[in-house]
């Protein structure tokens, strides 16, 4: 894991002062990469990197050069380097050193754009191809590790967080509204969308091309879950892939842990580490709450306590948030609003004290159908066929239960399949995990919203399309997002088993019956656990990560989140702050439960107020179609 950077101009008149301006955006990735910075230029051309050593530890510096001169930084770990090493040693390439980055300047010039596809990991990369005068961008499959660019007269830069980016002299601050508001649904931005109108960002299994005069895109890899043939699936086979999986992803020379959430998908992890021989991780780690139903420290113990290793508790508070989220802001450049990403970067904050390396169970809810809303479909179907007055009351009813405080109430779940009985398919599968629902966007003043979701294709049956739907955005755009940035804060590398590419090609093979059955959840995964783990662990009820946002925006963090949300900066959106603060009267008053909106909202609003505190002296920032904001 490093953080990556370059500043290339086409003309050649930069000269010297590129290596000078490439310093302060380097400087600003330090936090990702503590184990040296390196930067190689030339007339056109400045690439830089910080590095966080994992494999190879005593060589791999980077940037790389190749014999026929192509410049390579990467971002993360490839996981066949030693399939690749020897495919280049047949065709008279001896890599040396030990590093897994070391054979990308060669495998690129032997197999020229076409060698990201042979690369299994994860990471982010670029190359500089002197020869061609072209610059190639690259992200892994499930797009783990982030890239963002940006080009303007004959000028271009890129790297691995728009808060480095912002670094760049010549780059305009202009925020993109419409990029904001839809990002008000989300809760995540999806590429090439950034919340400046001048920054992309790199797609999941994106490779782009950029030369002086044009700019190639290519979508080189797409979970094929619709189009795969399903059959009967083997235990066997499942544990065998899985095992290798995790065995790649410890093949590492630091010591490392896993993170403990106490449910299926990490003690699951956890369990194949000490299954297959390997030494074990060093700690595990786990986040505690006050509150109990958010709270499973002691699922997590006993997962911890089986595997034979100490467990590090870190306490989430709500007087923690407001600093932390700041600092989040600042160095990503970037919102994200789930309320998770707090805690998550207080976990690693103290899990970097000892490891370099987290093992994490991402991507088996979005692969082996692991969401509460999966099993809702077959439900919402049947009740979207009933006559529409019965369905008035259905939503009536349940608009009497009372909003609750407690992690995924029964509450919040009925009024949420009530409320999208109109709608069908995944249109109805978005508005569930909406982070702002068009309703309260429409109550804000933002009546202008169009419909603007990217195109996921619809192959194959309904859940087929809404895993995909769930992998490729609110995994790979939101969940992903939020582990890289917090912590990466403390220069600590994720690893997902779970998203290792033999898994997902092996998990696109499962019937429907063997992911999603009735009410029913992971119904292969869960089987294949019963194995290994408690059945207390294996069938307890899905929880996530959460946090108890709803409670706190009316206790702890109330005058907080009242002071975010009448900034004056959110006018510049568009939102009317009148209605803003009826919807937090709402809220308070335990109307409704709004909690999750309007985090989301104090996160934007924050964002706005960092953004301004950080932008360099005589800089100006507007908002695109809007009123400046800071």
């Amino acid at each position: 894991m490093c953080g990556i950077c370059g500043l290339i101009d086409f003309t050649g008149s930069s000269g010297p002062r590129l290596a000078r301006d490439l310093g302060p955006i380097v400087a600003a990735l330090g936090h990702r990469g503590p184990d040296g910075t390196r930067v190689v230029s030339d007339d056109m051309t400045a690439l830089g990197a910080c590095r966080l050593a994992i494999r190879g530890c005593d060589s791999g510096f980077q940037p790389l050069v190749g014999r026929g001169g192509a410049v390579v930084v990467c971002n993360g770990e490839i996981d066949n380097h030693r399939q690749l090493r020897r495919l280049l040693g047949s065709r008279g390439r001896q890599v040396p050193g030990t590093s897994d980055v070391e054979i990308l300047p060669g495998l690129y010039e032997e197999l020229g754009e076409e060698f990201v596809s042979r690369l299994d990991g994860a990471f982010a990369l670029a190359v500089w191809d002197r020869r061609r005068r072209q610059l190639l961008l690259a992200r892994d499959r499930a797009g783990e590790r982030p890239l963002f660019w940006t080009r303007s007269n004959g000028k271009l830069g890129f790297a691995s967080e728009i808060g480095a980016l912002l670094r760049i002299p010549w780059l305009s601050r202009e925020i993109d509204r419409p990029a904001l508001l839809e990002f008000l649904r989300r809760g995540y931005f999806v590429a090439p969308t950034t919340p400046f109108s001048e920054i992309c960002k790199v797609g999941p299994g994106e490779v782009i091309v950029v030369t002086e005069s044009a700019v190639s895109r290519a979508r080189v890899w797409r979970w094929g879950i619709g189009e795969a043939r399903k059959r009967s699936p083997s235990l066997d086979e499942l544990d065998a892939v899985l095992k290798r999986a995790v065995r790649r992803q410890t093949d590492n020379d630091v010591q490392y842990g896993v993170f403990l959430s106490g449910g299926l998908d990490s003690s699951l992890i956890g369990s194949l580490l000490a299954g297959w021989g390997a030494s074990p991780p060093t700690r595990a780690f786990n986040l505690r709450f006050s509150e109990r139903s958010f709270d499973e420290g002691v699922a997590a113990r006993r997962v911890a306590d089986r595997l034979g290793i100490p467990l590090t508790e870190v306490w989430v508070r709500a007087d923690r948030f407001p600093a932390t989220l700041d600092r989040l802001l600042a160095t990503s450049g970037e919102p994200l609003g789930d309320p998770a990403w707090v805690p998550t970067a207080l976990l690693a904050e103290e899990a970097a004290k000892t490891v370099r390396v987290a093992l994490v169970g991402e991507g088996a809810d979005e692969i082996f159908g692991g969401y509460p809303t999966y099993s809702g479909i077959a439900v919402a179907e049947a009740l979207a066929r009933l006559p529409p007055v019965l369905r008035r009351s259905i939503r009536r009813a349940a608009n009497l239960w009372a909003p609750s405080d407690g992690k995924v109430p029964i509450s919040f779940l009925l009024r949420k399949l009530a409320e999208g009985l109109d709608l069908h398919g995944l249109a109805r599968h978005r508005f569930w995990t909406a982070a702002v629902p068009d309703p309260v966007l429409i109550r804000l003043g933002l009546t202008e919203l169009g419909t603007v979701e990217p195109e996921v294709p619809e192959i194959g049956g309904l859940l087929d399309a809404i895993q995909r739907f769930d992998f490729e955005m609110s995994l790979a755009e939101g969940l992903l997002t939020k582990g890289d940035r917090a912590c990466m804060l403390w220069a600590l590398e994720l690893r997902a088993p779970f998203l290792d590419r033999e898994v997902l090609e092996y998990a696109a093979l499962l019937r429907p019956a063997d992911r999603v059955d009735g009410l029913k959840t992971k119904v292969l995964l869960k089987r294949y656990a019963k194995s290994i783990l408690p059945s207390a662990i294996v069938h307890a009820r899905k929880r996530g990560l959460s946090v108890p946002i709803s409670r706190w925006l009316r206790d702890e963090l109330r005058d907080y989140a009242r002071e975010s949300l009448s900034s004056p900066r959110l006018e510049g959106l568009g939102i009317d702050l009148r209605a803003l603060a009826g919807l937090f009267a709402d809220h308070l008053e335990r109307r409704e439960d709004h909690g999750r909106a309007l985090w989301t909202l104090v996160v934007v609003s924050r964002w706005l107020a960092v953004a301004g505190e950080h932008r360099t002296s005589g800089e100006s920032s507007s908002v695109r179609g809007g009123a400046p904001v800071v």
